[in-house]
């Protein structure tokens, strides 16, 4: 059993809002930072590329639908 989340499986809306999670959670790990709260910081950088890799899905399934 793969814990992996095929992200290429997933639609437009699907990606949409894998975006708008990861960019609330990105927003909670900044706000915790410039408040001095202890983070992870490797947590941003992971977030940050999980974010591209969506933004990535979803360029190619539009131009795969033209």
């Amino acid at each position: 059993m793969s814990s992996k989340l095929h992200y290429s499986d997933l639609n437009i809306e699907e990606i949409n809002n894998q975006i708008i999670k990861l960019k609330k959670e990105l927003l909670e790990l900044k706000i915790k930072q410039k408040t001095k709260q202890d983070i992870k910081p490797h947590l941003l950088k992971n977030i940050k590329h999980r974010i591209a890799q969506m933004l990535t899905l979803k360029t190619l399934s539009k131009q795969k639908h033209l």
